[in-house]
């Protein structure tokens, strides 16, 4: 079974779960890393853990092109159905769901939330992508460091995608505690260098996380891991 991670530059993934396709946070346009643009992605379904404009990004225009489905927290999804994107769901912080390809959970994520208007975007999510396998991918999102993310690990993480930027979310220190509470088989740092504010030194952190024994996937904006 595929289940075929890709980063597309800041907090952006194209997930592949056997020939399913799951876009994350999908901000390309303005994007100066963005490994694609909006209008060369396919997407079954569009997954949007926050309402940051770096996050929600191309989704409403992927999502009329495609007709995806979209999965975000109820606040967001009703500003969506307002943007005209035909089939928005709604779950919420601790709750998921069972899809064609797998299963989606919506976890804690400590951060601030307003869509690109301005208006309430509801909590902040990490999401987990479960494939029919049982293989996990948690996309902690834009986050501080929380205690709970042991509970997280907890579930069994085979990728984590980590922000390691400073700035707006968890600086490198606390992401590499993270990564030791969330005990990932493979961890994937994320968030970084796209605007001066979050550059940083990825390979340096990488080194750091390798040294207590963690396996790290450092990725380019369109390179791809497997889960």
């Amino acid at each position: 079974m595929t289940f075929k991670v890709t980063w597309l530059g800041h907090a952006a993934f194209s997930v592949d779960m056997d020939g399913v396709k799951v876009l994350i946070d999908p901000f390309l346009t303005g994007n100066p890393l963005a490994a694609a643009t909006a209008d060369e992605l396919d997407a079954d379904y569009i997954v949007i853990t926050h309402g940051h404009g770096d996050h929600v990004g191309d989704a409403v225009a992927i999502a009329k092109r495609t007709g995806a489905t979209t999965l975000s927290n109820v606040e967001i999804s009703r500003w969506l159905k307002k943007q005209g994107v035909p089939k928005a769901e709604g779950l919420n912080t601790g709750g998921g769901g069972n899809f064609d390809f797998g299963r989606v959970e919506f976890t804690i994520a400590f951060h601030s939330s307003s869509l690109p208007d301005g208006s309430y975007g509801g909590m902040p999510n990490g999401v987990i992508l479960i494939s029919k396998d049982g293989r996990k991918f948690y996309d902690a999102a834009d986050t501080a460091l929380f205690g709970d993310m042991r509970l997280i690990g907890d579930k069994g993480i085979d990728l984590a995608a980590v922000p390691i930027c400073d700035w707006y979310t968890m600086c490198g220190d606390d992401a590499l505690r993270a990564v030791e509470l969330i005990r990932p088989g493979v961890v994937l740092p994320m968030h970084y260098d796209t605007f001066p504010a979050i550059e940083t030194d990825a390979k340096a952190w990488t080194d750091k996380a390798e040294a207590k024994g963690f396996k790290v996937a450092l990725l380019r904006p369109g390179e791809s891991v497997e889960v």
